[in-house]
């Protein structure tokens, strides 16, 4: 007697999320081992006065790796449903675009940077932000079914 097994296939916006949620948790987890994260002598938990650098050029704290942490978490969660996904993706985008703009407005050097960021940051933080709402937009589209003609001319229509 054999059981029946039941294969779940992901959306496309499914697995765009999980991809995206497993980068921020291994960034966030080197975030926190020495020599890929340079200066981690220096790593604090918040403020601009985190000298300590993931892979030597971006900027990380405590705070901001468990931030990062956190997103992966979030991600995955999400991405158990198309629709959580795309919206993880999207409103994640949004985010990380309001960390770029944070980042272009904010002194670096000052305690309102208390993420902390840095220019490279800055750039990454566009990129993701860009990167994310398209992979939303454009998988989110892919993951959708279509109706058949007999819906286009309505019941008794055709």
């Amino acid at each position: 007697m054999s059981t029946p097994t039941h294969t779940r296939t992901r959306t496309p916006v499914q697995v765009a999320a999980l991809a995206v949620a497993a980068v921020f948790l291994l960034v966030g987890v080197l975030g926190f081992i020495p020599g890929v994260t340079t200066h981690y002598d220096q790593l604090s938990f918040a403020g601009h006065d985190s000298m300590a650098m993931l892979l030597g050029l971006f900027m990380v704290s405590v705070l901001h790796n468990i931030v990062h942490l956190l997103f992966g978490v979030a991600g995955i969660a999400s991405a158990r449903t198309a629709r959580g996904a795309k919206l993880f993706l999207i409103a994640g985008g949004a985010v990380y675009l309001v960390l770029w703009l944070y980042g272009l407005l904010v002194d670096h050097g000052s305690d309102a940077n208390f993420v902390p960021v840095n220019t490279a940051d800055d750039w990454l933080h566009l990129v993701l932000g860009v990167g994310m709402i398209a992979l939303g937009l454009l998988t989110g589209r892919a993951g959708r079914t279509t109706r058949g003609p007999q819906a286009a001319t309505g019941p008794g229509l055709g």
